[in-house]
C-alpha cells in the first residue's frame, strides 16, 4: 500500500532503548576515605582516654564565672573593633578610590602601616602608649591652650587600648575588602545614577555599596571570625579576655592543657554560631545571582562557604558513563 504521508518517519518502530547512566567507581577515594575514618577514629579515641588531658578538670571550669567574665569581654572587643574597623574600612576605601591626590595617598599610608606590621606589635605599642606619651592632651596644635589633659594610663586602659588596637588594624584590611566590592560593581550603574541627577554620596550610599555587598560580605565575615580569635593576642596586656583569665588560672594551678581545651571549646562555640548569621547574610546578598547565595550554615561552617555541589550530574559528566541496557 502507497504511503499516505502523513506518518512520522518512526511510526511503527521499535521505541528506543532506555539508557542506564551508572556513576564510575572510584576505588582510590574509597581507601583513602576509609583510612581518614580509621586515623581520625584512633586520634579522638587517644585523646578521650588519654589521663593526662584531666577531662574532670575541664568540666569543673567549663562554666565558672572567670571564664563567663573573659567571654564577655572578648564579645563585646569583637563586636567594637569590628564595627570601628568596617566604617573606617569603607571610609578609607572611598578615599583611595577619589580623585583627591591627598586622600588617596593618607589612605594608602593607613593600609601600607596597619596591614604592614604584627598586630602583636600593635597591641603591645598601645597597651604601653604611655611610655610614649605619658598624659593625654586636647587643644590647639603650636599653642599652648589646651582644653583637656590626663595621664594616659587613665585614658588608655588595657581594654581600650586592645580596642583600638584590633579594630586598627583591621581597619586596613577591611578597606581594602571595600574597595573591591566597591570595583565590582559595574561603572555604568554609577553613571545611570549620576545622569538622574543623583549626587556621588547618595550614589554610593544607595547604588554601589547596597551591590558590593555580594562581593563584601564572604570575606568580611571571616575577617570578624579571624577577629574573635585574634582577641585571644590582647592577653599580653592582661585586657581580661578569655585568654587571659585563663592563662591566670593555669597559671596559678599549672593545668595548662585542661584550661587551654576549656578555652578552645568556648572559641569554637562561638566561631559556629557565628558562622548562621553569616550564611543568612551570603544567602540575602547573593539573591539574583547565579548561585543564590545558597551556602548553608553546615557548609560555612565546615568549608568555608561557596557555592553547593549540584546533587545531580549530567549524562556526559566524566564521572558518569552510558550503558545500553540489554
Amino acid at each position: 500500500m502507497a504511503a499516505t504521508g502523513t506518518e512520522t518517519p518512526h511510526q511503527g518502530a521499535a521505541p528506543a532503548e532506555e539508557l542506564r547512566v551508572v556513576r564510575v567507581r572510584h576505588w582510590g577515594r574509597l581507601v583513602a576515605a576509609v583510612a581518614a575514618a580509621v586515623a581520625l577514629a584512633g586520634l579522638l579515641g587517644s585523646v578521650a582516654r588519654n589521663r593526662n588531658l584531666r577531662w574532670d578538670i575541664v568540666g569543673d571550669n567549663l562554666f565558672r564565672d572567670f571564664v563567663f567574665e573573659g567571654l564577655f569581654t572578648t564579645v563585646w572587643l569583637t563586636a567594637g573593633a569590628m564595627t570601628l574597623a568596617v566604617v573606617l574600612g569603607v571610609l578609607l576605601a572611598v578615599m583611595r578610590l577619589s580623585d583627591n591626590l591627598v586622600l588617596k595617598v593618607i589612605s594608602g599610608l593607613f593600609v601600607w602601616f596597619f596591614r604592614g606590621t604584627p598586630l602583636l606589635v600593635q597591641i603591645i605599642f598601645w597597651g604601653f602608649a604611655a611610655a610614649l606619651y605619658p598624659v593625654v592632651m586636647i587643644g590647639v596644635p603650636f599653642t599652648d591652650v589646651t582644653f583637656f589633659s590626663a595621664p594616659t594610663n587613665s585614658v588608655l586602659t588595657p581594654g581600650l587600648a586592645a580596642l583600638l588596637a584590633l579594630a586598627l588594624h583591621e581597619a586596613a584590611y577591611a578597606s581594602e575588602i571595600v574597595r573591591a566590592g566597591i570595583q565590582s560593581v559595574d561603572t555604568g550603574q554609577t553613571e545611570a545614577a549620576h545622569s538622574l541627577g543623583m549626587r556621588p554620596t547618595k550614589t554610593m550610599r544607595r547604588i554601589v555599596l547596597p551591590q558590593a555587598m555580594r562581593v563584601i560580605t564572604p570575606p568580611m565575615g571571616n575577617e570578624t571570625i579571624n577577629m574573635l580569635k585574634m582577641t585571644a593576642l590582647v592577653s599580653v596586656i592582661n585586657a581580661h579576655d578569655l585568654m587571659s583569665n585563663i592563662q591566670a588560672v593555669y597559671a596559678a594551678n599549672y593545668q595548662v592543657i585542661p584550661l587551654l581545651v576549656v578555652a578552645s571549646a568556648w572559641y569554637l562555640a562561638m566561631v559556629s554560631a557565628l558562622s548562621v548569621p553569616q550564611a543568612w547574610l551570603e544567602r540575602r546578598f547573593g539573591r539574583g545571582t547565579a548561585d543564590g547565595g545558597q551556602a548553608g550554615v553546615f557548609q560555612r561552617m565546615f568549608t568555608g562557604g561557596g557555592s553547593p555541589v549540584p546533587v545531580g550530574r549530567p549524562a556526559d559528566h566524566p564521572d558518569t558513563v552510558e550503558e545500553a541496557r540489554s
